[in-house]
């Protein structure tokens, strides 16, 4: 008997009927029931392919071409517009890891005559997804996107910045296309890990001078950074930070992320992680073509899900005593650095009560977004990049 078996490597027949037989019994008729298959052919356009390669997807996920995708992929044009550079050394403990699944990314490599000549080690560095645009010789302007987001939030900024300066947005390691690395293998997920990592990636870009910009629940973890080379920057841009104690603590749906058991399953959800976590906190409506950016690194790799987990888990034990040291730093007379915060009026994560007092005590400039919720950069891209090139270019009016 001839069996059919999806994706098999050999090919299936062109036609494969079934036909009920008719029982011998006198009194029982049966009408022949039969069903055919469709096999790949070249002008094959319509119906279910059979050994459909990877490339042609299988119409339901979200990778690979697809039935529904017959267009280019929102998150493959998106790739081609990045590049990836290596930064931050690989600095393992050598503990056990928790995560079993995670895929060792990187290790340390030992070069023979390293053992006897006692010079250090060589390590491999960390790869981060980067989108940059603009004349590398003009200011630079760096775009550092929030927990949990990507570079590809700030897209409708970088054009309009790239007329003036040169600008730089990138992916956190954990999140959107720059590496995962598995907890205990060179990255844990610390913010004190972050804040050497930032450091890290400016090397490399080798800015003299730069502005940064940066969103949401990373923002302490860039002001820690920059109260130790406030003669790099020449700008710091703050959109919707936790500047507040009732800041301090993450939202329900960030700090599920961070439970034990519950929160690995729940990282693991690509609309729980993406979609979710992008569209409760503000009025933010999300197009499909853009949810299916955000949802690829959680599709493609279990990676990301873990990653998601841990910081998660740094963010709800390390946050509070960020929050209250970033409030410490703004606050100073030794706090140099010209800062701006940007807030959107619809955040649903954290409150406006306490921001306009704090930014009058310490004496930053507060631009209010009444029509954007936490993500500014998603519901209000246009209108804040104007605003960032304004306050960079000191010809703003608010």
């Amino acid at each position: 008997m001839a069996s059919l078996l999806l994706h098999s490597l050999t090919p299936s027949p062109p036609s494969l009927r079934h036909t009920v037989l008719k029982s011998n019994h006198p009194k029982t008729t049966h009408r022949s029931i039969a069903f055919t298959c469709q096999s790949i052919s070249d002008d094959a356009d319509d119906g279910y392919l059979l050994d459909a390669p990877i490339s042609a997807g299988d119409g339901f996920s979200f990778s690979g071409a697809g039935k529904y995708s017959d267009g280019p992929n929102p998150a493959d044009e998106w790739f081609k517009k990045g590049r990836y550079m290596k930064a931050h050394p690989v600095y393992g403990t050598g503990e056990k890891a928790k995560d079993p699944i995670l895929v060792l990314q990187w290790v340390a490599v030992l070069k023979p005559q390293q053992m006897s000549s006692g010079t250090p080690l060589s390590i491999l560095l960390e790869k981060w997804f980067c989108v940059e645009s603009g004349n590398a010789a003009k200011p630079s302007v760096i775009l550092i996107h929030g927990f949990p987001s990507q570079a590809y939030s700030y897209r409708k900024v970088l054009p309009l910045l790239s007329k003036d300066y040169h600008a730089i947005a990138f992916d956190w390691l954990g999140f959107g296309y720059s590496d995962k690395p598995q907890p205990k293998y060179g990255f844990d997920y610390t913010l004190d890990e972050y804040v050497s990592a930032l450091e890290s990636v400016i090397n490399e870009l080798g800015v003299n001078k730069v502005s940064l910009v940066v969103q949401g629940y990373f923002a302490p973890i860039v002001v820690k950074y920059a109260s130790n080379h406030q003669e790099k920057l020449n700008d710091l841009i703050l959109l919707n930070p936790p500047l507040t104690a009732k800041h301090a603590n993450l939202p329900s749906t960030l700090s599920i992320f961070s439970n034990f058991l519950l929160g690995e399953i729940f990282s693991q959800d690509p609309l729980r992680a993406s979609d979710k976590t992008l569209t409760s906190c503000g009025p933010y409506k999300m197009k499909e073509d853009d949810a299916m950016v955000y949802r690829r690194p959680y599709l493609t790799s279990g990676s990301s899900g873990f990653a998601l987990n841990a910081i998660s888990r740094a963010m709800k034990k390390e946050l509070k005593i960020y929050v209250e040291e970033m409030r410490k730093i703004l606050m100073d007379d030794d706090w140099k650095v010209k800062t701006s915060i940007c807030w959107g009026q619809r955040d649903r994560w954290l409150d406006f009560d306490g921001v306009e007092d704090f930014c009058n005590g310490a004496k930053h400039r507060l631009v209010e977004l009444p029509m954007a919720g936490h993500h500014v950069q998603e519901d209000s891209g246009e209108e804040l990049g104007s605003i960032i090139a304004g306050l960079i270019s000191r010809k703003v009016l608010i």
